[in-house]
């Protein structure tokens, strides 16, 4: 049983995989690399569940494309945890992307009156809380939210400090969910 040390060639090991399909080889690169892709995925934001299907898909991948490994280019931990992180970027791509089914075919369904009228309520009540904030507050929410403004970018346009802007917005915040709790 070959030794996972510092000094295990692992070149040569996947040159046996690509040359002789071989399975011992495989089996050590496999023991190696396997959990380490896995931790490696886990710590880039991964879930257990598609760490474990990423790095599965990584190992066969290292087995059915052996021959595109070039040692003069990079060692093959470089290039398994290349070929790892393409595969969590490609599930996260995949993740990001909606289903088929999920695309909306043809016109959107006019809303219920009674849905407009209640949106129109909500937004009367959301501009009274609005205008009973203190104006301090009010600036400030209104810069964050219509303005789409960062604190940071308020701190510097306001010249405040940005303990400051986030405590105002933070209790600016509070009471407007408090108004509009109360119907």
């Amino acid at each position: 049983m070959a030794t996972e040390t510092a000094n295990e060639d692992w070149a040569s090991l996947l040159m046996a995989v690509r040359d002789r399909q071989d399975k011992i080889a495989f089996a050590a690169l496999f023991r190696h690399f396997a959990p380490r892709v896995k931790g490696f995925l886990m710590k880039s934001g991964a879930s257990d569940a598609l760490a474990e299907e990423c790095a599965q898909d990584v190992m066969a991948t290292l087995w059915q494309k052996a021959h595109l490994f070039d040692p003069s280019r990079a060692s093959v931990a470089t290039w398994v945890f290349t070929i790892a992180r393409n595969r969590r970027i490609d599930a996260l791509r995949k993740s990001a992307r909606p289903e088929p089914e999920d695309l909306p075919w043809g016109p959107e369904a006019e809303p219920d009156q009674h849905d407009i009228l209640e949106m129109a309520e909500d937004q009367a009540r959301l501009g009274k809380a609005l205008a009973a904030l203190p104006d301090a507050q009010r600036a400030l929410i209104e810069r964050a939210f219509y303005a789409d403004l960062t604190h940071t970018e308020i701190a510097a346009e306001t010249g405040l400090p940005l303990g400051t802007i986030k405590s105002r917005i933070r209790l600016a915040l509070d009471r407007l969910r408090s108004q509009m709790s109360t119907k």
